[in-house]
């Protein structure tokens, strides 16, 4: 008899309220849940005491994403090509294909805390709902970019085990031990017994550096903030969002996968989150999988009719062949939807996967089939949690009033005209209900309030769609600047980051290449996420010449150096920085403080002649502020490129 094959199913039952599936939650909330978190801690340490010969344990499930390359499941016994791990990096299945893997390893996850469950002497009701409802939780480092101590840096946590207790026990969030250390590894991995996060040296003995791990993610966090709030609000193709390839589609933003790299490179350093081969070993690995998950779905729910598009897929993988054809319909293997099918990423996209089994908080309420309702929620959500703080105000009261009637400065009272033009509000809204003043002394009107809508000052831009014969030249516009970086992927051999600093010139730089994420001058980074272990993977050495490329936004900093700067254009340094976004001004500004260098994941300087393939190029697009209920800003025109910027820059 034929023995039956594991199916990827998700996890079963389980409910929270208003929503369309129980929730996948938060981490920072999740480690706030008592009985949630015990459950959670009790069974990934069961997963993780499962034989690593297992197909159902931690190791076996982990060793999908990269080593030691052998067949799970019985997927891929019989197919011919070479080694190369089932992982699509590089491909458009990127997204997809981590979807059913997050629901596998979840599922798993949820049965030993069904069992767990059971023990439980007391409350045994409770116990057992919670374990229903029990999902991998997700690390928003967007909004979050340091998790919280259960997950870096307590080596023992209090949890209620099932004699009704608190007891302290090792906290498996932490590492994962392997029993034994697999003989495909290489050095300096095969010297761990453990996974280790920036690890203090190369050899045996290697700790987690916590405090190097803490201050890296610190420094990173406006740049991953700006790089998923562009991704979501200005990326609308498959081909752009989903991989980190060169292309994309002019929207000067980075790809889903881009971003999913730089915090692998982030937290790993040198460690085994920071190489492909090895990252899903560490126990972060779901819980920043989980994260990129739940932007796609919130990609997905602003995009509802993209669906995966048709590409080369390059390197290929274990079971899919270089050079060919992927698409929406492409299996993504090895991951079972019945014995004799494989989940396909047109079963799988979408912004709420329920028959995986899972939902995000941000769906609650929800219905699943009305687009509109979820495009204009998830947009506010977006705009919320990451818009760009000066503009985010701004934002979220176009999108929660729908204008009625809108009388222009000149056309008000004279009291009400002062505070607008000392508050910089650039139009009014009028409501004539009967409701009170937003501002007690903006007017003694009685049948009708005021809403102050803040509106930029741009270039003499009085606001939306308001035109005078004196508006100079660009005006309504808001120039947005990025760097953009391609280098090849495979030349360092490791992982590697660019990383952009703006202010002071060269000597904002500091020498010692373990100051840079700390310096005041850093701004971002591109991260390319590699594999060290390539003249073993196939698909890396097929691979070898593949570029990849990355954004890094510089409003923010731009703001932020403005006016340490003596002069920009020869004008004082001191002008409102709504003015200084235009070319003519920042060209200047930024062939002067613009710098970057190039570090290796373990924190050792690379000169630039090692990357001959490195382009670093700036880029700038004119944006149209939105009108009364519009959602995001608008793309006015076509990107334009400033190669003389970053001309003659040496590393």
């Amino acid at each position: 008899m034929t023995k039956s094959k594991i199916l990827t199913t998700g996890c079963v039952g389980g409910s929270t309220v208003d929503a369309m599936a129980p929730n996948r939650i938060e981490i920072n909330d999740f480690v706030k849940d008592e009985k949630m978190f015990s459950l959670y801690v009790q069974a990934l340490q069961a997963m993780m005491d499962t034989p690593q010969d297992d197909p159902r344990s931690f190791f076996q499930i982990a060793s999908i994403h990269g080593l030691p390359y052998m067949p799970w499941n019985g997927v891929g016994e019989d197919y011919p090509g070479e080694a190369a791990g089932y992982c699509t990096h590089g491909s458009i299945l990127f997204p997809t294909w981590h979807r059913p893997y997050v629901a596998l390893y979840e599922q798993i996850l949820q049965k030993h805390a069904v069992r767990i469950a059971q023990k439980y002497i007391f409350d045994e009701c409770c116990w057992r709902q919670t374990a229903a409802s029990l999902r991998q939780p997700f690390w928003d480092w967007a909004k979050n970019a340091v998790p919280p101590p259960e997950v870096i840096s307590m080596e023992w946590i209090t949890i209620v085990t099932p004699d009704g207790r608190r007891t302290r026990v090792k906290n498996p969030l932490l590492r994962y031990k392997f029993d034994p250390v697999d003989r495909s590894f290489a050095k300096p991995f095969s010297t761990w017994p453990v996974t280790v996060r920036y690890p203090t040296r190369e050899g045996p003995g290697a700790q987690d550096d916590v405090e190097a791990l803490i201050v890296t993610l610190q420094a990173n966090q406006a740049d991953l903030t700006s790089k998923i709030y562009n991704l979501l609000t200005r990326v609308h193709s498959w081909s752009a969002f989903s991989c980190h390839t060169p292309g994309d589609d002019g929207s000067a933003s980075n790809s889903l996968e881009a971003v999913h790299d730089a915090i692998h490179d982030c937290v790993g350093g040198a460690g085994h989150m920071g190489d492909p081969a090895y990252a899903a070993f560490d126990p972060i690995f779901m819980m920043h999988h989980c994260q990129v998950d739940r932007l796609l779905s919130l990609w997905s729910a602003l995009n509802p009719d993209v669906s995966v598009s048709e590409a080369s897929a390059h390197g290929g993988t274990f079971t899919i062949p270089a050079h060919s054809i992927v698409d929406g319909t492409t299996e993504l293997t090895p991951f079972r939807s019945t014995q004799s099918t494989f989940w396909t990423s047109h079963e799988t996209l979408g912004p709420c996967p329920t028959h995986l089994g899972y939902s995000y908080p941000e769906f609650n309420g929800l219905i699943s089939k009305d687009k509109e309702a979820i495009y204009a929620h998830i947009a506010g959500v977006v705009n919320v949690l990451y818009a760009p703080q000066k503009l985010r105000h701004y934002l979220s009261l176009l999108a929660a009033k729908q204008p009625r009637e809108i009388l222009w400065k000149e056309e008000k009272p004279s009291a009400v005209l002062q505070k607008a033009r000392g508050r910089r509000h650039s139009w009014i809204e009028v409501y004539t209900a009967p409701e009170p003043l937003l501002d007690d002394d903006a007017d003694d009107t009685t049948s009708e309030y005021l809403m102050l809508f803040p509106y930029p000052h741009i270039n003499g831009t009085t606001a939306p769609g308001r035109h005078t014969s004196h508006r100079a030249s660009g005006a309504g516009q808001l120039w947005d600047w990025s760097v953009r970086i391609r280098a090849r992927k495979h030349d360092l051999g490791r992982s590697f980051s660019v990383l952009v600093f703006l202010g002071a010139g060269s000597s904002g730089i500091p020498v010692d290449p373990a100051e840079w994420y700390s310096a005041p001058t850093y701004v971002g980074a591109h991260h390319a996420f590699v594999n060290s272990a390539s003249r073993r993977c196939a698909n890396c050495r097929r691979q070898a010449d593949v570029i990849v490329e990355g954004f890094v936004h510089l409003n923010e900093a731009i703001e932020k150096h403005w006016h340490a700067d003596a002069g920009v254009g020869g004008r004082a340094g001191t002008r409102a920085l709504d003015e200084a976004l235009n070319p003519e001004d920042v060209k200047p500004f930024l062939s002067r403080e613009l710098g970057w260098r190039v570090r290796r994941n373990d924190g050792i300087a690379v000169s630039l002649e090692s990357l001959p393939f490195l382009e670093v190029m700036v880029v700038a697009q004119p944006f149209l502020f939105p009108e009364a209920g519009s959602r995001f800003f608008v793309m006015q025109d076509e990107l334009k490129y400033y190669p003389e910027i970053t001309n003659g820059h040496v590393l």
